[in-house]
């Protein structure tokens, strides 16, 4: 009877933020989002500055310019949670699919690793795996490599 060859990846281990793939994708991600999130920061010293202006000058501004630069701020003031809420959502959405890709490329190389060491069997997500068939390790140097 041929004995039943088995391992574990604990991928979550594999996946986190100090795997290199995971590193590689928010550094992708923060260059991609730099400029939305620089124009953002644009938009909110503007708001910023506006909003010291008329507390600075609040009792010398004539009545109908202090309106028209409350009525600017309020503007700046939805302008900017808009785009926060558009960048956010983008964000979130290019975070998952950058995620997707990186399981996606740590399933190929578990796979890769089975067929090289002929494993019958490996088990993600395990609750416990001892260190003979715990293979997280080799998935995260694999997984660098590439």
């Amino acid at each position: 009877m041929k004995q039943l060859v088995l391992a574990a990846v604990l991928a979550g281990f594999a996946l986190t933020a100090s795997a290199a793939p995971a590193k590689r994708a928010q550094q992708k991600l923060e260059r991609e989002f730099s400029a939305r999130n620089a124009e953002l920061a644009k938009v909110e010293k503007q708001g910023r500055d506006l909003q010291t202006e008329l507390e600075r000058e609040n009792v010398t501004m004539p009545e109908a310019t202090r309106r028209d630069k409350e009525r600017q701020l309020a503007d700046i003031s939805r302008d900017f949670q808009r785009r926060q809420r558009e960048i956010r959502e983008d964000l979130n959405l290019r975070r998952n699919e950058e995620l997707a890709a990186v399981q996606e490329r740590a399933t190929r190389v578990i796979n890769q690793i089975a067929e090289q060491e002929k494993f019958d069997l490996i088990i993600q997500e395990a609750v416990f795996a001892s260190g003979r068939i715990d293979i997280t390790e080799k998935v995260i140097r694999a997984l660098a490599d590439k």
